[in-house]
């Protein structure tokens, strides 16, 4: 069997390769007589002209790719002003913690039903846990009673209600810090617990009174702290403007003293004067800030003109304590939230002004200059409970 199929296999093998010469010769003798007459003459110009055309095109597309990258860059820039935001952005997005346990609260709880003393009693508790206080939770829940028990209600109509509310505790507090051009200088004493911000909200103030073309001198009056005093001067030299300061471990009332003279002498308009973070529970400390009002108050009847307090409002509840405290000693006249944007305990805010009725002068939700503004009550109010505009 294996030798019929190598006889079969074989003069297979011989005729293929029979009609494979034969194609090959046939080919040869035809593809060489044709491209020799047609190579020498045309070929040579045409591959001179060839080559000169191609190199003329080459530098254009170049060109091309080159624009190319500039567009795509040219988005980029415009992004980033297109990044910057409304202050009532920057609110919401600073409040997002605060919105967020409030406003979702409310969705949990109000769900499709009727408004009754079980969901009162839920919303009342998730305000009390947000910072707003019993006092206020409970004239919330009021005001919400009164128009809707025993009515179908939605999340979205509570966050009305709940905004109205507490833009009408808010609108009398919502003051901005002006200064008096017959004080000279009007006297700003920045006081508050350690970390509170205090230094670094002086430094916002003191660009905002710049700005608005008013001279301005700061007094680094925590005595207690080198990189107080070295931050201050940061904030000075940035602002343009003069820092009195004193060796460390000075007295803080003999530095507020001299810092009141001379912004007598030079006609300033503005004095901020800095003061040593204190916990409110540190009676000696607590009495070297009223030595330095008193001593204020004797070199220029009346001063100092706005004594504000600073305010963290990561601490929450703890802050309204801060208030009763500063207020016995230093006669605060007004508030300035920072820190709105670290915790979700921004409703703590209205705690303090339905309180105390103190002026709420503005409201910090970030590290930029641009992130302390004055307080708008509307604003605040809509953007805590996460209601746009």
């Amino acid at each position: 069997m294996t030798g019929k199929k190598s006889e079969t296999e074989a003069p297979t093998t011989p005729e293929a390769q029979e009609v494979q010469p034969e194609v090959q010769e046939a080919d040869a003798p035809e593809a060489i007589p044709a491209p020799e007459p047609v190579a020498e003459p045309a070929a040579e110009p045409v591959a001179e002209a060839a080559p000169e055309a191609v190199p003329e095109p080459m530098p254009a597309p170049e060109p091309k790719t080159g624009p190319e990258p500039e567009p795509l860059a040219e988005p980029v820039a415009e992004e980033k002003p297109a990044e910057k935001k409304s202050w009532f952005q920057r609110l919401k997005d600073g409040l997002r913690k605060s919105t967020s346990a409030i406003s979702g609260g409310i969705a949990d709880i109000f769900t499709k039903g009727k408004l009754d003393d079980d969901t009162l009693e839920e919303l009342e508790d998730l305000l009390i846990t947000s910072d707003l206080g019993v006092q206020v939770a409970s004239k919330l829940t009021s005001t919400l009673a009164k128009d809707k028990f025993d009515k179908e209600i939605t999340g979205d109509e509570v966050k009305e209600v709940l905004a109205n509310e507490v833009e009408r505790i808010l609108t009398p507090v919502a003051k901005p810090l002006t200064i008096n051009t017959a004080n000279k200088p009007h006297i700003i004493l920045m006081a508050g617990v350690n970390g509170a911000g205090k230094t670094t909200t002086i430094g916002k103030l003191a660009k905002k009174f710049r700005e608005e073309g008013k001279s301005v001198m700061l007094a680094a009056g925590d005595t207690f702290r080198a990189a107080a005093v070295e931050q201050l001067q940061v904030w000075g030299d940035r602002n343009g403007v003069p820092v009195v300061t004193k060796e460390i471990g000075s007295d803080a009332a003999a530095l507020a003293f001299e810092a009141v003279e001379r912004a007598q002498a030079e006609g300033t308009d503005v004095l901020l004067i800095d003061t040593a973070g204190r916990l409110q529970n540190r009676e000696e400390l607590m009495a070297e800030l009223a030595k330095v009002v008193r001593v204020i108050g004797k070199k220029i009847e009346g001063a100092p003109h706005d004594t504000v307090i600073v305010l963290d409002a990561t601490t929450g509840q703890n802050a309204i304590h801060q208030v009763e405290v500063f207020q016995k000693l230093a006669n605060i006249t007004g508030i300035i939230m920072t820190k709105l944007d670290g915790s979700a305990r921004g409703g703590v805010l209205v705690a303090c002004a339905d309180k105390f009725g103190l002026p709420v002068h503005a409201i910090g939700v970030g590290e930029a200059i641009e992130d302390l503004q004055p307080f708008d009550a509307r604003e605040f109010a809509r953007a805590l409970v996460g209601i746009d505009g």
